[in-house]
């Protein structure tokens, strides 16, 4: 897939099907435009384009309401690559090109720079100066620009009923299972292992520290989770804690650690990707490191407990397949 970091570098011989918007998360509703959006430039061999914005849109427009997002570029843009679109447009969002009329952005960007020949698009998408325009109006330009619409029904979309609002609500009250149900996949935090103070080694749990890079990703509910990572190409299921460690007054800062399973290797500095898959229990303060060794030994036992569950589960799939 090739990335461009602005609409005037993109370049292509081949007119484009386009579709347009932020894809926060790339959730299952996300995952079914950008399926049609390939399979339509597949059919009439032109470029699949997705444009996109970073920063998001919102913490431009308003700055005073803090938002945090399901992704961050780089697992954005690994989510979009493996669907299998051939370009990917993540152009800087400001004000004065929010402030583009309808007929500009149809002219300029879609007529002149993206030649577009089909437009992929939502029943309700918006766009222009103060969202002025919407699929009406797409269509009566379409004709004068030689493009086609392509609009997603309105049954459509809200059979899925999944928008990336609901995935950060799910994801803020620690819901992570609803939360990979709208996802399609499990929820993912990426980042560099870091040294730590060690105060998990010296109870028996060690934990991998992870520093994430963008301070804008969206972290689920403080608590400890079934997690699965793969270092170094080997599959491995472990337990992570998201929270400032109130038992030993460490509240100034939400730290992720992450204790895998049967493993004993040096990973410092490693760039790993954790995927979260259940909620176990909520964060909590203990009186004496003790307590907390105790209740770890508790959690480390419902975890194999679900991962089990989970083996079994996909035995039973396997097998009634082969029936």
């Amino acid at each position: 897939m090739k990335i461009f970091h602005h609409i005037d570098h993109y370049k292509s011989e081949i007119p484009s099907v386009l579709t347009i918007g932020t894809f926060d998360g790339v959730h299952i509703g996300h995952q079914r435009i950008l399926e049609k959006l390939k399979s339509e430039a597949r059919r009439y061999e032109l470029e699949s384009v997705l444009l996109s914005f970073s920063p998001h849109p919102r913490t431009v427009l308003k700055p005073s309401v803090p938002l945090k997002l399901i992704d961050t570029i780089n697992e954005k843009i690994r989510k979009i690559e493996s669907i299998g679109i051939n370009s990917l447009i993540l152009h800087p969002f400001s004000i004065s090109f929010s402030q583009l009329s309808a007929s500009e952005f149809m002219r300029t960007i879609l007529f002149e720079k993206l030649n577009v020949k089909k437009l992929v698009i939502g029943y309700d998408h918006r766009f222009g100066r103060n969202r002025e325009a919407g699929v009406d109006t797409l269509i009566k330009y379409s004709k004068k620009y030689g493009f086609e619409v392509s609009v997603i029904p309105a049954q459509e979309i809200h059979d899925i009923s999944i928008s990336s609002t609901k995935i950060r609500k799910a994801l803020i009250l620690g819901d992570i299972r609803q939360a990979n149900s709208f996802l399609g996949s499990a929820y993912s935090i990426e980042g560099t292992v870091v040294k730590g103070d060690a105060i998990g080694r010296k109870i028996g749990f060690p934990t991998a520290n992870i520093e994430i890079d963008e301070s804008s990703k969206l972290l689920p509910a403080s608590g400890v989770y079934l997690v699965q990572t793969d270092v170094w190409d080997d599959a491995k299921f472990g337990m992570m804690n998201i929270g400032n460690r109130p038992t030993i007054n460490d509240l100034n800062q939400i730290r992720i650690e992450v204790h895998l399973f049967d493993f004993h290797q040096d990973i410092y500095n490693q760039y790993i990707r954790v995927n979260v898959l259940l909620r176990i229990r909520d964060q909590k303060k203990f009186n004496r490191l003790e307590d907390l060794k105790d209740q770890l030994i508790i959690d480390q036992k419902r975890c194999h407990e679900l991962i089990q569950d989970q083996l079994d589960e996909s035995n039973v799939k396997l097998q009634n397949q082969n029936i």
